[in-house]
């Protein structure tokens, strides 16, 4: 391999229903096509790290891994993770990992690796993934406010049997199936309009597979924008080139 195309590194998205993976180039650019695997319900982490494992096996030759984990992470030590099953509370995840794959590893929140690879640097920018839960990164002027989970805040709604609901709750992808895809939306405009009084950010960036449903929106407001899945994968080159 041409030194000058290394170090490429692995990066790898943890979500609440796939694996996903793919090679970088030193500039950030992919390599390849994204790899996926369904994420193990059972057995965890262990089954987690084996899986990954695997994944990352069909990818080829790799000099670093960055990874992005649904829950809060701190130096590489998950915290929790809401839509994973089993025990990640102070989980050494990077540690695991760089022993299994065998080279430099760093983790961190995935909404935040998605914004990474999402913002432009300027202003208040704000992050909200849509998938298996709502994840949420917010930036100002270009900075990482890290593992900020907006979609654990009360949404102002109560269950049939009288439970608070956070944003999560109400725009989860169990919620989406289960009402339908118009009221379903209606429910991530309204949050939109209330993220947008709350923060007044610049910009917002709605990432995250079920983001696709607003892909042609034109009801979303002038100030939001829908981005790619795989910047979830393409802003793991951030997390090196912070350090770097």
């Amino acid at each position: 391999m041409n030194k000058a195309s290394e170090p490429i590194t692995l990066a790898l998205d943890i979500g609440g229903t796939w694996l996903k993976a793919t090679l970088l180039d030193p500039e950030g650019e992919p390599l390849g096509p994204v790899q996926k695997r369904k994420t193990p319900r059972e057995g965890m982490p262990k089954a987690l790290l084996l899986a990954l494992v695997d994944l990352a096996a069909l990818m080829g030759s790799f000099h670093r891994a960055s990874v992005g984990f649904p829950g809060v992470v701190l130096d590489g030590v998950t915290l929790c993770a809401a839509n994973l099953e089993g025990d990640w509370k102070s989980f050494p995840l990077a540690r695991e990992l760089e022993t299994l794959l065998g080279v430099p590893t760093r983790v961190a929140n995935d909404a935040d690796i998605q914004g990474l690879g999402a913002i432009q640097g300027e202003g208040v920018e704000l992050v909200l993934t849509l998938g298996t839960g709502l994840g949420s990164s917010l930036f100002s002027e270009g900075r990482l406010l890290p593992n900020c989970e907006f979609g654990h805040l009360p949404s102002g709604y109560r269950s049939e049997n009288d439970r608070a609901l956070s944003f999560e709750n109400r725009l989860a992808d169990q919620e989406l199936k289960r009402i339908g895809e118009e009221a379903w939306k209606q429910r991530v405009l309204e949050t939109l309009r209330i993220f947008l009084r709350t923060f007044n950010p610049n910009h917002i960036y709605l990432g995250g597979g079920n983001a696709r449903f607003f892909v042609e929106d034109e009801n979303l407001p002038q100030e939001v924008e829908v981005v790619p899945n795989e910047t979830g994968l393409l802003g793991g080159i951030a997390l090196w080139k912070e350090k770097e």
